[in-house]
């Protein structure tokens, strides 16, 4: 299980409203700045976005490297990997698959996918057998 993703953009300020336009749809709303003096020296600035009292994917100064990074968000039902993918898209984002079945892995996995305004790989998933909310 992982704890938290860091990836870096070079306009904060752009990033942080495609990604609070983009994630608002599957409740990732809880936005927290962690100003970089406050940790060990060089730390860097971290504007950081969760949900249900936990902060996970965080973005922080610096050159985008697009190439090394896809992010696969959990939606809670197919109704909320559209809406997610409609907001990225309003938000800036290029189509890169649009919502539906992807059956190469299973045919219950829904899923949409993005490319962000630096490039960045990103999916929104509901696996109906993996991301029941209870």
């Amino acid at each position: 299980m992982l704890d938290h993703v860091f990836i870096s953009v070079p306009d904060l300020d752009r990033s942080i409203a495609f990604y609070t336009a983009a994630l608002t749809p599957l409740g990732i709303t809880t936005r927290v700045d962690y100003d970089g003096a406050d940790g060990p020296p060089g730390h860097p600035d971290l504007k950081g976005f969760g949900a249900n009292g936990k902060i996970f994917f965080w973005l922080r100064p610096g050159e985008a490297d697009s190439r090394a990074t896809h992010v696969g968000f959990v939606a809670d039902s197919e109704a909320a990997v559209q809406a997610a993918y409609a907001a990225a898209l309003a938000a800036g984002a290029i189509d890169n698959g649009p919502p539906g079945a992807r059956l190469h892995y299973d045919p219950r996995y829904y899923a949409a996918n993005v490319l962000d305004p630096d490039g960045y790989s990103l999916e929104f998933v509901y696996k109906s057998w993996q991301h029941v909310i209870g």
